[in-house]
């Protein structure tokens, strides 16, 4: 259930009954203003209380939602094309959504909690009254919002801030993947050409920056768009590989299996029992 009207955004009334699988494709905005509450991602409970704001980037399937009797959330989702179009496309924004697939809790000092909360009941006021610009008022909200995130996040990672050719080239391999190229081609050696660097020194950097190397952001972007698909019940696994440049269904099967730890049937089954 949501208090949506006619906008892309949703605010959810009821986090532990928000079905996350039913909006592959959806970011998530959760800020805690009251008590506590856990969930599990990526094979990682977080626990989350009072001034913590958690970004779930899409395609991530939070589950095991725990909530305390006095938790109190404000819970907001919106689809990514919308991230896209109301964000401006700086660094920032790039490297900002690295650090989210990380890890998704921002602390929030007391400052920083309460324009968060503001900006978002102002967001919600604007939702739910009616307005002949309410599209574009809305936008320009959640682009404030998101840039206010940004600065947030910045401060506390200054390492994502820094210049200097190693950070630039990291911005550009992020963005590359973020155009979906890993759909058709997961070679780390595919992303050093086109960075025209030598695919040893681009593991390198991105161990520097992130402790991952570059193949790890490659099957992170591939598993997260997998997920979406295999999310998607009207979509047969056939379909799935053909989409993702599988040369079988084999291979993709082998593929989810090896970075999910489960097959795409029993992905799906999980799903299904997680409603």
């Amino acid at each position: 259930m949501n208090t949506s009207t006619d906008s892309e955004l949703k605010f959810i009334e009821d986090l532990s009954q928000f079905d996350f699988t039913s909006n592959p494709h959806g970011v998530t905005h959760i800020l805690c203003i009251g008590g506590s509450l856990s969930f599990l991602l990526d094979h990682i409970r977080y626990n989350i209380s009072e001034r913590d704001y958690v970004i779930m980037t899409a395609g991530v399937f939070p589950s095991d939602f725990c909530l305390s009797e006095d938790c109190r959330v404000i819970t907001l989702s919106f689809p990514d094309s919308m991230m896209d179009r109301e964000t401006i496309k700086n660094n920032y924004g790039v490297i900002g959504h690295l650090s989210l697939l990380q890890d998704p809790v921002i602390k929030l000092s007391e400052d920083d909690f309460i324009s968060c909360r503001e900006d978002l009941i102002r967001l919600h006021d604007k939702q739910m009254k009616p307005h002949l610009f309410k599209e574009e008022v809305i936008g320009t909200l959640l682009k404030a919002h998101v840039l206010d995130l940004y600065n947030i996040h910045a401060q506390t990672h200054p390492e994502f801030t820094e210049g200097g050719r190693p950070a630039i080239m990291l911005r550009n391999f992020i963005s590359i993947l973020l155009q979906g190229d890993y759909k058709e081609n997961r070679i780390v050696d595919y992303y050093a050409d086109k960075l025209c660097v030598d695919p040893h020194y681009l593991t390198e950097v991105c161990r520097r920056f992130t402790h991952q190397p570059a193949s790890y952001w490659i099957n992170r972007f591939t598993i997260r768009e997998l997920s979406s698909l295999m999310a998607d019940p009207a979509l047969t696994f056939d379909e799935i590989a053909f989409r993702m440049n599988f040369s079988s269904v084999s291979y993709f099967s082998r593929y989810v299996k090896k970075h999910i730890g489960i097959t795409p049937s029993q992905f799906r089954k999980s799903l299904r029992n997680s409603r």
